[in-house]
């Protein structure tokens, strides 16, 4: 086999990890799971005509999807290959396996009253479920704790801000980190909290089949109890969503792909930022034996790792913002592209876990020039012309905004420039003492308490 994507070819023992999720094979073992955990529900319901499977019978239905192997698999492709329905391969896939066990008289109750989307929605929530909670979330943790290592480390390194690429008021390295760390934070908290709706009503959402079949059973009820017995040991937990078309509207998966998405986004930014300081010399890599960095500059060591992992966030965006565009529109009741779409969810998870991979690499490798921070700092001292002027307000002083521009815009100049300056105030000897204590390395107002946090 010769892939095309590169998640399975040139990448794919970094992204292996995701395909117990998103891999076809993945997708037909938890559709398995799902129609056995329906079968079994129905048994324990106690009031359709099915009934009550024994201990041991349950255990026959539960290792259809514990033991799913590449046989399972290949089973229910050649069955596939003759319906031309990936679904309906499936229910016969069980029904085969049934007809030779004491539950071969419940064959007919296997995928009883459902339509396809039935099983699909909740196979899907399960694996959006799963894969963010134990591949996702844990990688963008070990991101945030990294970076918040380096915020605690630094946290009194005073750093040249930029703003609109200028020099700008100091801040210190630490605070920087923290920044990114807080808004992540916040995005894991908000994935965390989203529920996965899914449905289990039917053709056409109105349970039609369940109460041809059952009139007087609650099978709204059913439904949600259903659902909810998924959630047991979870962090993202599935919700019943009772109003629905025949398919679930898609809108809480569009949740957890912005959430991802703006958290991909934080990153971007961090790689660029990163990126720069790399460029600055703020930051260091440390070379990799072996490695090279160009094919003809020996020299280089490229930040390859932050670029990597900027371009696979880049490729995850624009699938999860086209996933947001599509997933919520189908025509009348439902149409089919959507199927198609859902299959690609592995491919914008694959590359946005391909990123987080890259960028712990790429911190792994650097160190913080502390120095070269502070020179550069230093080599701009206008940054406390900010300071004065402020000082010079609160004292009432004419027009110090003025003065100081009139000292400092568009010119290059030294701290005895300063010192000159305050001396001709008429201001007390005093202030003059508390301006002359500003200096760039200590001007960062709570920026260490701050990164601290």
């Amino acid at each position: 086999m010769q892939p095309i994507n590169p998640l399975d070819g040139r990448y794919y023992e970094k992204t292996k990890v995701l395909a117990p999720y998103f891999s076809e094979q993945a997708l037909m073992k938890y559709r398995v799971l799902m129609e056995v955990k329906y079968l079994i529900a129905l048994s324990s319901f106690g009031k359709i005509a099915l009934r009550k499977f024994s201990q041991k019978e349950i255990k026959i239905l539960e290792n259809l999807y514990e033991k799913f192997d590449d046989v399972s698999y290949q089973k229910i492709k050649d069955f596939e290959s003759v319906t031309n329905h990936d679904v309906k391969a499936v229910e016969y896939f069980i029904k085969e396996k049934l007809k030779k066990t004491t539950l071969k008289d419940s064959i007919e109750w296997v995928h009883f009253a459902l339509t396809s989307e039935d099983t699909n929605n909740i196979s899907y929530a399960l694996i959006l479920s799963d894969s963010v909670e134990e591949i996702m979330i844990p990688e963008i943790n070990k991101i945030i704790s990294e970076l918040n290592n380096l915020a605690k480390k630094y946290k009194n390194l005073p750093m040249l801000a930029r703003t609109h690429g200028q020099p700008a008021s100091p801040t210190t390295f630490g605070k920087e980190m923290k920044v990114f760390t807080a808004r992540l934070e916040k995005r894991m908290l908000g994935l965390q909290s989203i529920k996965i709706q899914a449905k289990l009503n039917g053709a056409s959402g109105n349970w039609n089949a369940h109460l041809a079949a059952y009139p007087k059973v609650d099978w709204m009820k059913f439904t949600k109890d259903f659902i909810n017995g998924f959630n047991q040991g979870r962090v993202s937990k599935l919700e019943a969503n009772l109003i629905t078309t025949q398919i679930e509207c898609h809108d809480s998966y569009v949740a957890i792909f912005d959430t991802i998405r703006r958290t991909n986004t934080i990153l971007l930014d961090f790689n660029q930022d990163i990126w720069r300081y790399i460029s600055d010399n703020w930051v260091n890599q440390k070379p990799k034996a072996g490695e090279v960095g160009s094919s003809t500059m020996p020299h280089k060591i490229n930040p390859i790792d932050f670029e990597n992992s900027e371009g696979n966030l880049g490729i995850a965006n624009a699938l999860f913002e086209f996933f947001a565009r599509k997933l919520p529109i189908s025509r009348l009741q439902r149409d089919l592209s959507d199927s198609t779409v859902e299959r690609s969810f592995g491919t914008a998870f694959g590359h946005s876990y391909l990123a987080y991979i890259s960028l712990l690499r790429g911190l792994s490798k650097i160190s913080v020039n502390e120095n070269k921070i502070k020179e550069d700092l230093l080599a701009h001292p206008e940054v406390i012309a900010e300071a004065i002027q402020t000082v010079l307000r609160r004292e009432n002083y004419p027009i110090p905004y003025e003065a100081l521009k009139e000292l400092t815009r568009g010119k290059i100049i030294q701290m005895e420039d300063f010192a000159k300056f305050i001396d001709t105030l008429k201001v007390t000897p005093k202030i003059k003492l508390e301006l002359k204590k500003f200096t760039p390395l200590t001007y960062i107002g709570f920026a260490n308490k701050i990164a601290g946090k």
